[in-house]
């Protein structure tokens, strides 16, 4: 904690700079531009202009299937039985429905994925909020504390010279922007530094699958990139084997290497007198005693059964149903049977909630405090609202709800919840809800039971009220 700031800035980029090439290699998996592995190179350079790599691109299932369950859809003081209006006027406006859904999306791929939060010029109710990929920022954390303690982020742009390098420092007390001019790091003199001086650097971590002692998080690619190399070789020497398949071989008895030309006279490759393009030659079978014959067509079938196996390890390793994998069977599944096979996959799911919940905390607890100038400490006990992780049906979901109401277990504001409803769906139904009420009493206040009873529209104008008849006065 002695450095000084130009320390900190060199020593984070030399970090991030060793941490960049694990980082682009996870990114190339997910996108599906891995290199091919497990094929002899002799192969490769005769194959590559006509057999391409098949990539089966199970590292993105894999991770689309866990964040396509990770929506936030509010957050909520303790003691409070609504989402805070407030803090999600604020997700709103820094677009984080989008923003978070690919923090999550990068903290999956590649372990980690960082928010900044710093003040908005000409806001100062509404504070700003970033989400930056672990391709451009590096964050360290403090061994006592857990907390990150230093931070740094990097990017380039183009300037009169050619591109220029620059990079934010955020410590505890200061947040500070740099540029690099004839190779050293220099105060950018653009930027005004920030020393806001609140004792915690205004970055915070996603990390997926964090431990003690990997606090950055774990890619969740780690378990099946090996697989998925190996299904992408299976799958190329299947396409390679299908060349022969569709063209099977053939054997020729009393050639020379010259007599393999093509129409012109011209000699033709290896792999062309393999699979036979076109050849032109003088022999015959009855002077030369020159022949050809073909074997019989091979089978594509243990090619088909090693990559099913594949696919039984990939969804045993991520927790997938294997209909997610394409293992259908002749009898459907069940509905229940869908839902049993969802289970592991739900439950990484929650497990995904929590963590990311804890850090979306944090990340309001720093955005109230710039924006109010104190820090709040009811929001240390903040909570964030997931959407359910799980795949029920409507029907399902709706027979649950309303037995939890029936029975006086949950109000009618979390059965609505319970049903997936979004906040601002839940409060125009809660306003439809008093407006009803409010009719009903001016109802019985005229008197209208009948029609409050029947479901009819009150009257127009004044309602007329039976009165009994008068008394005849008796001589």
């Amino acid at each position: 904690m002695d450095r000084t700031e130009l320390q900190w800035l060199k020593h984070l980029i030399s970090c991030h700079d060793k941490a960049l090439p694990d980082l682009k290699k996870l990114n190339a998996y997910y996108e599906g531009e891995q290199p091919l592995s497990y094929m002899a190179p002799e192969l490769q350079a005769e194959l590559q202009e006509t057999v391409r790599q098949v990539v089966i691109n199970w590292p993105r299932l894999v991770v689309d299937s866990v964040e396509e369950r990770l929506d936030v859809e509010g957050f909520r003081f303790p003691g409070e039985p609504d989402s805070d209006d407030e803090l999600w006027r604020i997700w709103q406006a820094n677009d984080m429905d989008e923003q978070s859904q690919q923090g999550h999306l990068d903290a999956l791929v590649m372990g980690r994925a960082y928010v900044v939060i710093g003040s908005r010029d000409g806001d100062d109710t509404t504070p700003l909020v970033t989400v930056e990929s672990p391709l451009d920022m590096f964050a360290e954390f403090d061994p006592q504390t857990r907390e990150v303690r230093a931070a740094v982020k990097r990017w380039c742009e183009e300037g009169e010279d050619g591109k220029v390098d620059h990079a934010a420092l955020y410590l505890p007390d200061a947040t500070s922007w740099w540029v690099k001019e004839k190779g050293e790091w220099v105060e950018d003199p653009g930027e005004e530094r920030d020393d806001h001086e609140l004792g915690e650097v205004m970055v915070e971590v996603l990390a997926n699958r964090p431990r003690l002692k990997k606090p950055n998080g774990v890619s969740e690619l780690a378990d099946v990139i090996p697989i998925s190399d190996a299904a992408c070789k299976v799958a190329t020497d299947m396409m390679v084997s299908a060349e022969y398949h569709a063209t099977p071989r053939r054997v020729a008895f009393g050639f020379g290497e010259e007599d393999f030309v093509d129409a012109n006279g011209r000699k033709v490759s290896a792999f062309s007198r393999i699979i036979g393009r076109m050849w032109a030659t003088e022999k015959n079978r009855k002077d030369d005693g020159a022949d050809v014959i073909q074997f019989s067509e091979a089978s594509l079938s243990n090619f088909h059964e090693t990559i099913k196996q594949l696919a039984t390890l990939v969804a045993s390793l991520a927790g997938l149903p294997p209909h997610f994998l394409g293992h259908a069977t002749d009898n459907p599944a069940s509905a229940d049977g869908i839902r049993s096979a969802e289970t592991r996959l739900v439950k990484r799911s929650e497990r995904k909630q929590r963590g990311n919940g804890g850090t979306w905390e944090r990340v309001n607890r720093k955005v109230m405090r710039i924006r109010d100038g104190v820090w709040n400490p009811d929001a240390r006990s903040l909570e964030t609202i997931w959407r359910d992780a799980s795949t029920p049906t409507v029907a399902q979901k709706a027979d649950a709800a309303v037995k939890l109401f029936t029975a006086k277990i949950v109000p009618l504001r979390q059965t609505r919840e319970d049903m997936g409803y979004t906040q601002a769906q839940i409060e125009r139904m809660e306003q439809e809800d008093e407006q009803a009420a409010q009719d009903a009493m001016q109802r019985i206040m005229s008197g209208d039971l009948a029609a409050l009873e029947a479901g009819a529209k009150p009257p127009e104008g004044p309602v007329p009220v039976d009165r009994p008849p008068e008394p005849v006065p008796v001589s």
